[in-house]
């Protein structure tokens, strides 16, 4: 790649003066190569919406739960959803420069390069950084402008948005708010997309990335020495550290286990308090399922899990009542589409991807609240004062 034979043209995902201006660029410069901000996967599915192929429309809530990618999930829709919204504002589907940089490229037989990062890799690496109380404030202001509580009455001008003070200005912002996500989201993806574009054996070169990444790359371009290895940037690690919160909660299931023991050692008679806690616990796994909306099976299932739940650390009721009512809900992409057009708490109700993950919530909190409030109350404390003669 040659450095001053690069062109880097920073785009508003929504906006059509975008895909005029990528097109423009190609017919006019004809260069050796474009470089897309997409991964294979996003480009394939762009390819498959060109060509009109339908994909298919269920999307597996079972696996999702099942390989503990809830969260990941979560991120990854409600990503979607603000661009998907914006996009609907302003009639533009999200992606249509990358789309109409890809039919220009076809057009005139130029190759593509795709640098962007995996996008589950950028999703779990930013949920690894993340700590509880940023995922809490990162959480709640999504919340905020799903609902539309923090809209102002201004229109979107998409514009705007590409001007570099502008950026600046909501870089600035977002890196207060939630710096463990703007330091993957924006920091690492700059890095990794110039690190991408200088590998380019292609001496001319058009880069169609988005407005916010265009002043990291040229950065880092400018300043090659700076840029990290790029296999680094593609490792998922966990979160360093003592992990005090799931310590505390592992600790739990097995100071309950320790009283049973000691109890049953010291001749205490524990069958009235084992029939208490497997009663309680399968009552609140129910109650906390049938509160959040579930079928009546799913709630059946949850209080029967909800003791050994609460046993083994590992496990959650809310994952097994889940997953039965993802039997009887089934998700589709539209789901998703119609997140966008959500505007009052009927709307959220019908959407199936909600109810599901309302019944995993509600369960959960049901068990938790017989495992931290009612259990040791009821049960724990009164056997503990036993086993020590109170």
């Amino acid at each position: 790649m040659n450095r001053e034979l690069l062109t880097i043209i920073g785009t508003a995902h929504v906006s059509e003066e975008s895909v005029n201006e990528v097109k423009d660029a190609i017919y006019e410069q004809h260069p050796d190569i474009v470089a897309i901000e997409l991964d294979r996967g996003r480009y394939a599915k762009i390819k498959n919406k060109m060509m009109g192929i339908e994909e298919d429309d269920e999307i597996s809530v079972t696996r999702i739960i099942k390989e503990n990618k809830v969260g990941l999930f979560l991120v990854s829709t409600l990503l979607g959803y603000f661009q998907s919204k914006i996009g609907d504002e302003v009639n533009v589907d999200p992606g249509s420069e990358m789309i109409g940089a890809i039919e220009a490229c076809e057009d005139l037989n130029i190759p593509i390069a795709l640098i962007d990062r995996e996008i589950n890799i950028t999703l779990q690496r930013a949920l690894n950084k993340m700590g509880f109380m940023e995922k809490a404030k990162f959480a709640y202001g999504l919340l905020l402008s799903i609902f539309g509580l923090d809209d102002d009455e201004d229109d979107i001008d998409i514009e705007e948005l590409k001007k570099s003070e502008t950026i600046d200005d909501m870089m600035e912002i977002f890196k207060d708010e939630a710096p463990s996500v703007y330091e993957v989201l924006v920091h690492e993806r700059d890095a990794y997309l110039a690190g991408r574009i200088m590998q380019i054996p292609h001496e001319k070169v058009i880069a169609v990335v988005g407005a916010g990444h265009r002043p990291g790359i040229e950065k880092y371009l400018d300043n090659p020495e700076t840029l990290p290895d790029l296999r680094d940037l593609e490792v998922i690690n966990e979160k360093k550290g003592i992990p005090w919160l799931k310590i505390l909660i592992a600790m739990i299931p097995i100071l309950f286990v320790v009283i049973f023991f000691l109890a049953f050692f010291n001749g205490i008679n524990i069958t009235g308090n084992i029939y208490e806690f497997i009663v309680i616990s399968m009552l609140m796994g129910f109650i906390g399922s049938i509160l959040s909306g579930s079928k009546i099976q799913s709630a059946i299932v949850g209080g029967v899990v909800a003791p050994l739940t609460i046993i083994h650390p590992l496990l959650a009721a809310g994952w097994f009542s889940g997953l039965t009512e993802a039997k009887f809900r089934k998700v589709r992409n539209s789901d998703i589409k119609n997140l966008t057009k959500i505007e009052s708490l009927r709307d959220l109700w019908n959407n199936n991807i909600f109810r599901i993950l309302l019944v995993v919530i509600g369960t959960n909190l049901g068990v938790s609240l017989a495992t931290l409030v009612i259990l040791p109350s009821k049960v724990f404390i009164p056997l503990f004062m036993k086993i020590f003669g109170g």
